[in-house]
């Protein structure tokens, strides 16, 4: 059984955990968050014994296979280089990084330790609906466009109401609707229909500067893709791909619980299936998979991180489109 290790004593860290007990396939090692308190109360409510409140004690002696890394968008990239050169395979929830130049950092460190893997928690591409879409998309005589949604109230916006800046709605963190619940639109985007030929983004900019909602346009060369996103207010639109009479459908472009299709004439195919009580089961048994037998899944593995730099490069350039900058190297730093 892996050993997990994990960074962030979050909501969204304790359903990775619960997804990869399910899984059989991981055990709760090591902990570590700055508060080494908070450290022990999540530990103790997970049974596991080890934990820390330096993070080089817990890169260097922890005894864990792979970390999972939830913290602020920000550091995303120095906790994930810090664990690929103590030997550590990394699941890195996303974004993976801020920009283009921390992933090539990301890849440099990776040439440099070659045993070592690298994952993004984009859970949505493990799951059965994403795949089926997928396939579907095959099997479309014409895509002429998709509309894509993804947009949740976030239980931090009432704080950003009340005039304060949580990490999630800060630049400084590298928050942001885009960075936050656009990155599934974005990975639906590339996995399904590849890299855009051009891109813009229109964002609804915050009491903190950072985008609580935006839309971006994907052209490609005979359609456009739609993303809508945000996390100032909820949406119960349905999203979209449209074929030349037929049409794929589905409740929701990221959870993706219902998918229909709709046939030239009209009549629907139920193409989803039930989705996991946890959303994050699925990743955690591919995650592992890969670790345990990593020559089985060279191809599946390298895709997955091909994947991955192109959603992170397509984000960058979104934010360079609509001047939304994390630092003042990002202003200098022109779009690919």
């Amino acid at each position: 059984m892996l050993k997990l290790g994990i960074i962030g004593t979050n909501w969204i860290t304790q359903q990775f955990i619960d997804a990869a007990t399910a899984s059989g396939e991981w055990q709760l090692s090591a902990v570590y968050s700055r508060r080494l308190d908070r450290a022990d109360e999540f530990a103790s409510q997970n049974g596991t014994p080890e934990t820390f409140d330096d993070l080089t004690t817990f890169m260097t002696t922890g005894d864990f296979d792979a970390v999972y890394i939830a913290s602020p968008n920000s550091l995303h990239f120095s906790q994930a280089k810090m664990a690929i050169e103590a030997g550590k395979h990394v699941i890195v929830e996303k974004p993976a990084a801020a920009n283009q130049a921390e992933f090539e950092q990301i890849d440099e460190t990776l040439k440099a330790h070659p045993d070592v893997l690298y994952f993004e928690a984009a859970r949505q591409i493990h799951e059965e609906n994403f795949k089926r879409i997928q396939a579907k998309l095959k099997t479309m005589a014409r895509i002429q466009g998709a509309t894509l949604t993804y947009m949740k109230y976030s239980s931090r916006y009432d704080a950003v109401l009340a005039g304060q800046e949580p990490n999630v709605f800060s630049l400084k963190f590298a928050g942001g609707a885009l960075q936050d619940l656009g990155v599934y639109l974005a990975y639906d985007a590339v996995a399904w229909f590849g890299m855009p030929d051009d891109v813009a983004y229109y964002p609804t900019l915050g009491p903190t500067k950072v985008d609580d909602k935006g839309i971006a346009i994907l052209r490609y060369p005979s359609f456009t893709v739609t993303l809508n996103t945000g996390k100032s207010s909820n949406s119960y639109l349905p999203s979209e791909i449209n074929g030349l009479k037929d049409t794929l459908v589905m409740d929701n472009a990221a959870e993706l619980a219902k998918v229909t299709y709709y046939d030239a004439d009209g009549q629907a195919e139920n193409l989803g299936v039930a989705p996991d009580d946890n959303p994050m089961l699925a990743e955690a048994r591919d995650f592992a998979a890969v670790i345990n037998d990593p020559a089985k899944h060279t191809q599946t593995y390298q895709a997955w991180l091909q994947l991955s730099r192109n959603v992170n490069k397509l984000l960058f350039n979104l934010r360079q489109s609509a001047h939304l900058y994390f630092s003042d190297t990002e202003r200098d730093t022109p779009a690919e």
